[in-house]
């Protein structure tokens, strides 16, 4: 089965709710640890908008577009003043630690405070992955994932689901 099909069958299985686009920052697993594992709650992260995506730190293809397409995303919210939380949460617990994502940022230069490198167990991150329709499964060594981020307003709220289609995620905000 080709990796297109995967990917719908597994966007079929996504709760009702995330459809609606009904899932919000305090319905999500609140258990995270940044890259300097100090605990993070996404509902605290209200009061801003916050842009999160899941990657994996040793992702060589999707994972740095899609951090090239944050990057466009902080310097339109940069030029509008705006302040807006950019959300990083591992796929593999089992290898993207705190430690692991703190030399990712570091390596990367994205040592801004609003970005967030979060890990947490894998319960909670396959949890997060249904509730915000992020399919991935493991293939060898790899997750194998698309290209994908979702909006939440100041308010916590879910607003827009950004994906492959979408050519310059920048324009959403």
């Amino acid at each position: 089965m080709c990796c297109a099909a995967v990917l719908t069958l597994l966007a079929a299985r996504c709760p009702a709710e995330m459809m609606r686009g009904g899932v919000g920052l305090e319905d999500l697993p609140q258990g995270w640890h940044d890259d300097r594992a100090r605990e993070l709650a996404l509902a605290g992260l209200r009061g801003h908008r916050v842009v999160l995506t899941m990657a994996y730190a040793s992702c060589h293809r999707l994972c740095p577009a899609t951090m090239d397409e944050f990057k466009r995303m902080q310097r339109v919210a940069d030029a509008r003043g705006e302040v807006v939380d950019f959300v990083i949460i591992g796929y593999d617990p089992k290898n993207d630690s705190p430690a692991v994502w703190h030399q990712y940022r570091l390596s990367r230069g994205l040592d801004r405070d609003n970005w967030h490198f979060l890990s947490g167990s894998q319960a909670a991150t396959e949890q997060l992955a249904r509730q915000l329709g992020f399919p991935f499964w493991t293939y060898d060594e790899h997750v194998m994932h698309e290209s994908r981020a979702v909006i939440f307003d100041a308010g916590g709220a879910q607003r827009t689901v950004l994906g492959s289609r979408i050519s310059r995620w920048s324009d959403a905000l």
